[in-house]
């Protein structure tokens, strides 16, 4: 048994830094001594990394096996888990844990596990754990799923949690759970900790950690420590502003006129982080960059999840070594990477939330005492707006919460199958080991029973087939996998990342560049030219889920696309948003931002008004194409969705209508090829109903859910073992796995409608994307609030972005351009010539009852709701 490393130790070792420890470090030492579990919630660049590890080489009494005489030490066996969520996290926090190890503790040793580990050093790993393994999710759960691994993990003292907030409101974090509760069964006295910069909800992260009913929580157990890093820490929150603020402004911008200021910016500092939204944006940028510089060729780089590992490994050495100018990034660098040069973060965009443009921020700066700067960089004038809100939220400490999933069955359904390849296991006693986690807490006994009859037969509708008898009881009664073969194939599809199929990018001759999904490459044929890694490549051939290409002259080609790429505002930003809008109502422009885009402000409240916290702008208007209703609820995108078709749906009960429908991130269109009073009957409209599930009984009814539900229930079906996306040896196309899941969805519907991964799908597609827990307190909030209902003369600066989301549809990219160049001069000259003051007062109307929400973005063309009848083309021109 190896002695802890004492307190003295660790405080000289900090002072050859010329380091000493801060409160919140002292407090995180003393609670893991005490053998106590936290959460530590401190600044980016404060040293949470430091408290954690040097608490636990204070804390730990690890078992050493005997050395033979003269031969070298034997280091101890595995002790530490560190889970990460990213494998470039994972690949730094090994660095950053090995430098005081190899004072501290010598005869210790680390590793790192995830997908970029190479083969020769996963069987060094499988003939010996390290002492500290850096590990992912999935990688933990694939030691889980050895055969040994209760013996291998039997050591395992302490795990460590880092970037939580990253893991806690998603099906990975559900993974984490899941795995803690696993360790903790055969060690009760675990020491678990989780690290994060940015939460709202402290408390219940600490507890979701933690875990309920474990079997060591008793009148002697120690109580969870929940420690805040109060450190004095430095976040400038500035923006690039534009030369002019655009007054008729719409999203789906790169924002690549803002770059003579973004070359600008990168010139004045030392090494600038450049971020993207999206991986296309990235991309676009670099490329745009280095055509507006060709002299920083070799000192800018781009670097994004879909690039080879040797080229992301190549930028995150050059950052470290402070070799690069400027990296253009996505959030492949958004967490807990270390890279001391990088004095100055660029956010192109809006960041969509106050915790991910902090944690950004974070990158720049990242030491204690030094500031850290984030610019951002605005794509439409909508998001100097956004800018200014989302300073002042950050400023008063406004944060997003994230919550568990509930009961995710198909994660269960995994884990299931992974520990009865990691040993087998007991229904009763796994039963209760998983309802210790949060996510499980309420598990009742028959959707338990369902998921152990759906690991073992496949349900009612697979029991004839042999691929789904997955696990079964041995003679002592413990589950296990008795088919090697579908153990095979579970261990390469663990986990719960879920993405679009990928094909690998390939020079002809020579090595690998990256991937892009599948979808994209689908479209092209030999000979077409593509932007990827900064370079321009000409596709040669496709095989095998490979892409063969070729350098291509410096031109013009197609940027791939990746899913994921629209972000919804949070609430938090939204709410923000808001107050920044009623300030302005009041004449208050107390910001540079909202100095610049007065111009489009004052003419929103000249031609209609402002949404504030108070109030709804309910806008409507006539022209050729029909009947507009523009709605501002600021209530997110998927509830902007789910909104205006409910709205749509309860417009057309008494007798039947049409609507087209847009959303953006502000607000929403309802197009409709008859005139229907909204004025008066939005209040009506707006109800939340008094039964509990009518709400969602209504939701359902608007929209085309089963289309829905058939899309999300892909994801479940990926997690849940029904379909696979890598078999050994090959990988399936998108088209398959998306036949292969919407088959099974078919015959569940008609064959076993009661199946739970069918309910679930459904559950989650009203949770997640079009969340309806939102829309009903949107609605409700709705009630108390003054409804604005404003008469139009013509397209209002926050009407004219939705209608740009609709056009996008319908209309190709030179059409749309042509369209929107033409209204926008039409619109500027009427705004010329406006006196201010001179707004049509007569047209508005206020409401006692009504309206009021938070957020988001995308033109949605609904199945069940089809485009307006043109009315007729008139010969007169429109008046004002």
């Amino acid at each position: 048994m190896t002695r802890p490393v004492s307190r003295a130790a660790v405080e000289r070792w900090l002072a050859t830094r010329g380091w000493k420890p801060f409160a919140f470090q002292r407090e995180v030492w003393h609670a893991m001594a005490e053998g106590r579990s936290g959460l530590l919630h401190a600044n980016t660049g404060t040293g949470k990394t430091l408290a954690a590890w040097l608490g636990a080489l204070q804390a730990l009494r690890v078992e050493a096996p005997p050395a033979r005489v003269r031969a070298k030490p034997v280091a101890p066996p595995l002790s530490v888990l560190w889970i990460t969520p990213m494998r470039a996290l994972a690949a730094d926090t090994t660095r950053a844990l090995r430098d005081p190890m190899t004072d501290l503790a010598p005869t210790w040793t680390i590793g790192l596990r995830s997908g970029d580990t190479t083969s020769a050093e996963r069987s060094a790993q499988d003939r010996r754990l390290p002492t500290v393994l850096v590990t992912t999710p999935e990688s933990l759960t694939l030691q889980l799923a050895r055969a040994d691994a209760l013996d291998t993990l039997a050591h395992v003292q302490l795990v460590v949690v880092d970037e939580w907030h990253e893991l806690l409101g998603n099906k990975r974090g559900v993974q984490v759970q899941l795995a803690l509760a696993r360790l903790r069964q055969r060690r009760p006295d675990l020491i678990c900790w989780a690290l994060s910069a940015t939460l709202g909800n402290l408390e219940e992260a600490l507890a979701t950690l933690v875990g309920v009913r474990a079997p060591a929580r008793d009148a002697s157990a120690p109580e969870p420590a929940l420690v805040r890093g109060e450190v004095a820490k430095t976040i400038v929150i500035d923006t690039l502003l534009p030369e002019r603020a655009e007054r008729f402004s719409w999203g789906g911008h790169m924002g690549l006129r803002m770059l003579p200021q973004v070359v600008q910016a990168i010139e004045e500092g030392g090494t600038t982080l450049v971020f993207t939204n999206t991986r296309s944006q990235a991309e676009r940028w670099y490329q745009a960059l280095l055509e507006a510089r060709p002299d920083w060729a070799g000192v800018i780089a781009l670097h994004h999840g879909s690039l080879a590992k040797e080229v992301r490994d190549w930028v995150e050495q050059g950052l470290k070594a402070g070799t690069l100018r400027a990296v253009v990034c996505t959030s492949s660098l958004d967490l807990g990477v270390d890279f001391l040069p990088v004095d100055r973060v660029l956010q192109i965009g809006s960041a969509k939330g106050i915790a991910r443009l902090l944690q950004r921020a974070g990158r720049s700066g990242h030491a204690p005492g030094r500031p850290s700067r984030v610019t951002l960089v605005p794509t439409h004038s909508l998001e100097l707006v956004e800018a200014a809100a989302a300073r002042h939220a950050a400023q008063a400490g406004q944060v997003e919460r994230r919550h568990s999933p509930h009961e995710p069955l198909d994660v269960l359904v995994q884990h299931l199958v992974t520990i009865a390849l990691g040993g087998g296991f007991v229904p009763d006693a796994l039963y209760e080991e998983v309802r210790t986690t949060t996510a499980y807490r309420d598990l009742d006994a028959s959707n338990w029973q369902w998921c152990l009859d759906f690991v073992r037969q496949g349900g009612p509708t697979l029991a004839s087939y042999p691929d789904f008898q997955r696990v079964a009881p041995d003679e002592l009664g413990v589950w296990r996998v008795p088919d090697a073969r579908l153990a095979r194939r579970h261990r390469v599809n663990i986990g719960t990342i879920v993405s679009d199929a990928s094909i690998n990018v390939q020079y002809q001759t020579g090595g690998p560049l990256g991937s892009v999904e599948e979808s994209f490459v689908a479209r092209m044929k030999p000979g077409d030219c593509f932007l990827f890694g900064g370079r321009m490549l000409e596709l040669i051939r496709i095989h095998q889920m490979t892409a063969y290409v070729k350098k291509a002259p410096p031109g013009r080609g197609a940027v791939p696309r990746w899913n994921g790429g629209r972000m919804p505002l949070s609430n938090t930003l939204a709410d923000a948003v808001l107050r920044e809008l009623d300030a302005a109502d009041h004449d208050v422009f107390d910001s540079p931002e909202m100095q610049c885009v007065r111009p489009l402000l004052d003419i929103q409240r000249r031609w209609s008004a402002l949404p504030t916290p108070t109030a709804l702008v309910a806008e409507t208007w006539k022209d050729r194409e029909g009947w507009h209703l523009f709605l501002y609820p600021f209530a997110g995108r998927q509830v902007h969705l789910g909104l205006a078709s409910l709205l749509a749906w309860r417009a057309a009960q008494p007798e039947q209508a049409t609507f087209s429908i847009a959303i953006n991130d502000y607000g929403l269109e309802l197009l409709s090829a008859r005139e229907i009073a909204w004025a008066e009957r939005l209040p009506a409209l707006l109800v939340v109903p008094d039964e509990p599930n009518a709400l969602l009984s209504e939701v359902l009814a608007s929209l085309n859910a089963t289309e829905l539900s058939r899309r999300r229930f892909r994801e479940i079906a990926r997690i849940a073992g029904l379909i696979f996306q890598s078999h050994p040896g090959e990988r399936q196309s998108n088209r398959q796995l998306q036949a292969s899941a919407g088959l099974y969805f078919d015959v569940f519907q008609k064959y076993d409608p009661g199946n739970r991964l069918l309910a679930q799908a459904e559950s989650e597609l009203l949770s997640q994307e079009l969340d309806v827990a939102q829309l009903a307190a949107a609605l409700r909030r709705m009630s108390g609030q003054r409804l604005v209902a404003i008469t139009l003369a013509r397209p209002s600066p926050l009407a004219f972005p939705l209608m740009v989301e609709r056009f996008r549809e319908k209309l190709s990219n030179e059409s749309l351009s042509d369209r929107i160049a033409r209204m926008v001069a039409d619109l500027e000259g009427r705004a010329g010539g406006d006196a201010v003051g001179t707004a049509h007062e007569d047209a508005k109307t206020v409401f006692a009852r009504p309206a009021m929400a938070e957020t988001a973005t995308e033109a949605i063309q609904l199945d069940r709701v089809d485009p307006p009848r043109r009315a007729p083309r008139s010969r007169r021109r429109p008046r004002a």
